[in-house]
């Protein structure tokens, strides 16, 4: 790390700027890191605007329509759009991600017609295989098994890998093995999150492989988990993550 790049992340913190001099995790670049921000507070803004639920679904166009008309939304910049695109459409190997791209259009939609919305969740599921399963899942478990998260579309799974990357000092390495990049994530086809009624945010945890719950999904053969330890994707253990089979 030269001393300029040194010196501007002692402005941001000293933490960080000692973090990425002694070990070999790829950070947010001092060039990239005021977009980033700027980006994450655009996306954020757009989730307000329309609303949890639908901000599951909406595609980047949708939300350039939506900050084109509306005087509440800021507009993204042509470099914001740019490192939106840099950010989609890079090979996240080089973060030590090794998943398949579910996701080949940045600009991908999805049509309400096909998908559901869950009852009392904000989430969404794929209609068939994936609706059939979650329903199955819920009468052999018991009510006891929520849906935790469904369909996201790019939008959503960018704001959720941007909130990792500064949660962790922004260090792309390490949220790279915690949440799939946008456009390697399989809830946009197909899986889902599952967790335990009233057990928070511990659902998104390893302490939800100790529920009866999750002994009970393991004895089940129509679904299987997406994430298991030492995974070949690089990818935490997620013992909530359900694969559609």
């Amino acid at each position: 790390m030269d001393r300029r790049v040194f010196l501007s992340l002692i402005a941001i913190s000293p933490i960080i700027a000692k973090e990425q001099l002694y070990n070999n995790d790829i950070y947010l670049t001092d060039q990239d890191l005021k977009l980033f921000l700027s980006v994450k507070r655009k996306i954020r803004a757009i989730k307000r605007y329309v609303g949890y639920g639908n901000f599951n679904l909406i595609s980047l166009d949708q939300a350039l329509k939506y900050m084109k008309h509306s005087a509440k939304l800021e507009k993204f910049t042509q470099k914001e759009l740019y490192f939106i695109e840099k950010i989609f459409y890079e090979d996240p190997k080089r973060y030590g991600f090794y998943g398949k791209r579910t996701c080949f259009k940045i600009t991908q939609t999805i049509n309400k017609k096909d998908v559901y919305k869950v009852p009392h969740t904000g989430h969404y599921l794929y209609k068939g295989k994936p609706l059939s399963d979650y329903y199955r899942l819920k009468k052999d478990i018991g009510d006891n098994l929520i849906l935790t998260s469904g369909v996201r579309n790019v939008l959503k799974q960018m704001d959720l890998y941007f909130t990792k990357i500064h949660k962790l000092n922004f260090n792309i390495t390490k949220a790279s093995k915690i949440i799939a990049p946008p456009g390697y994530s399989y809830h946009s086809i197909s899986d889902f999150d599952v967790g335990k009624k009233g057990f928070g945010v511990d659902n998104f945890t390893i302490r939800f492989a100790k529920t009866k719950e999750f002994k009970q999904l393991k004895k089940l053969d129509y679904i299987a988990m997406r994430y298991t330890k030492n995974n070949k994707d690089g990818v935490r253990y997620e013992p909530w993550h359900i694969q559609v089979i």
